[in-house]
C-alpha cells in the first residue's frame, strides 16, 4: 500500500474484512443471454444478475467496478476510477492504474456522478455502499449487481466481464494462459522443493496474521500449485474470511514450516520483533534461513488473475534456483 503508517494498514485490514462480509448470502446463479441488436463493434447483451436481468449497452467504455479492477485489467479494460480507502489503493495494480483517479470504497454518489460511468458493477450485498441500486441506476446506463458466487470467484468475474464488454475471446485467452502458468510453475516447484511445506504471514505493525488454506493467495499456493501445508496451517481449517485473527509469538512457534514468506512493507515493526525473538529463531524455516520478506503485501492479500500471477511469480522466483 502507498502509505506505510500503521493506521492505514489497520484500516485496510478492516476494510478487506468488511468487503468480504459484504458479499451476502445469495444463491442466485448467473446466466447469460445475448440480444440480437447490434451497435458498433459489439452487440447489446442482456445478462442475469442478483437483481434480475440487466441489459448492457453495446460498446461500453466507461466502467466502474470498485475492488474488482483486477478482472477489468486482465481483459485490457481501464476503469474510470479505482477502489481506495483514503490514500490506500491496491498497490499491485498501480503500474496500470497510477493515472486513474481513486474513489472511496463505499461509492459516494456525488463522486460516482463525477466519473460519468456507463456501467457500474457492484458486489452482491449493497450494505457497504452509500447509495442504493436505484441511486446508481440513475447515474449509469447499466448497473449490475454480482451474485455471491461471482463476487467470490475471480475466474467467473473474468468470464462475466468478458461477456459484458464483448471480450469473451480475451477472457478465454487469459484464463487459458493462466492455467498454463500454473501447470508450469507447479512442475518447477515440485522439482525444486518436493514435499517441503510453505506458509505465508502478513506482518502489519507488530501483529502477525497467518494465512489459512483458503485465505487469499494461500489458495494459489495450496490448491493450485499443490504445495504442502504445514500441519499447523492444516489444523486451522478454513478461514472465516470476514475477519483476520492475529497470532501470538507462542502460537507462531508451532509453525514447523520449511519455507515462510513474510509479507510486510518496509519498516514494519513486526519484522524487527521476529529477528529479536528466540522463539521465532527456533522454528525450522528461520534456523535454515528459509524466511523470505516480500515488501509488497498487496497482491498476496487479494484475489484476482493478476494478483494470482504475481503470487506465482514471487514464489517461483524465490524458490526455483
Amino acid at each position: 500500500m502507498k502509505t506505510k503508517s500503521r493506521f492505514i494498514m489497520i484500516a485496510i485490514l478492516f476494510v478487506l474484512a468488511l468487503i468480504v462480509s459484504a458479499c451476502g448470502n445469495d444463491d442466485t446463479k448467473s446466466g447469460y443471454s445475448d440480444e440480437k441488436a447490434e451497435s458498433g463493434g459489439n452487440s447489446e447483451v442482456t445478462i442475469d444478475s442478483k437483481m434480475g436481468e440487466v441489459t448492457i449497452p453495446a460498446d461500453v467504455e466507461r466502467v466502474l467496478a470498485p475492488y474488482h479492477e483486477d478482472a477489468l485489467l486482465a481483459l485490457g479494460v481501464t476503469p474510470v476510477a479505482k477502489w481506495a480507502i483514503g490514500t490506500s489503493v491496491q498497490d499491485y495494480l498501480e503500474p496500470q492504474l497510477e493515472d486513474v483517479p481513486s474513489i472511496e470504497w463505499n461509492l459516494p454518489l456525488e463522486k460516482v456522478l463525477e466519473k460519468t460511468p456507463e456501467l457500474i458493477i457492484l458486489e452482491s450485498n449493497l450494505d457497504s455502499y452509500e447509495g442504493s441500486v436505484e441511486d446508481y441506476q440513475k447515474i449509469a446506463d447499466a448497473t449490475y449487481v454480482m451474485t455471491e458466487e461471482v463476487t467470490d470467484n475471480w475466474r467467473k468475474q473474468v468470464e462475466l466481464f468478458g461477456k459484458m464488454l464483448g471480450k469473451e475471446e480475451k477472457a478465454e485467452e487469459v484464463l487459458t494462459s493462466y492455467d498454463e502458468k500454473v501447470a508450469n510453475a507447479k512442475k518447477k516447484l515440485s522439482e525444486s522443493i518436493g514435499d517441503e511445506t510453505i506458509a505465508a504471514i502478513w506482518v502489519a505493525g507488530d501483529q502477525f496474521y497467518l494465512f489459512e488454506q483458503n485465505r487469499h493467495s494461500a489458495e494459489v499456493l495450496y490448491s493450485e500449485l499443490g504445495i504442502n501445508q504445514p500441519e499447523f496451517v492444516k489444523s486451522l481449517g478454513e478461514a472465516d474470511l470476514t475477519q483476520w485473527n492475529a497470532l501470538s509469538m507462542e502460537k507462531l512457534s508451532e509453525l514447523k514450516a520449511d519455507h515462510i514468506f513474510l509479507l510486510a512493507l518496509e519498516g514494519e515493526q513486526g519484522i524487527e520483533t521476529l529477528k529479536n525473538s528466540k522463539v521465532w529463531q527456533s522454528i525450522p524455516a528461520a534456523k535454515n534461513d528459509h524466511v523470505y520478506i516480500m515488501n509488497d503485501p498487496s497482491f498476496w492479500t487479494n484475489k484476482g488473475l493478476i494478483a494470482s500471477e504475481k503470487t506465482i511469480d514471487a514464489v517461483v522466483d524465490t524458490l526455483v534456483k
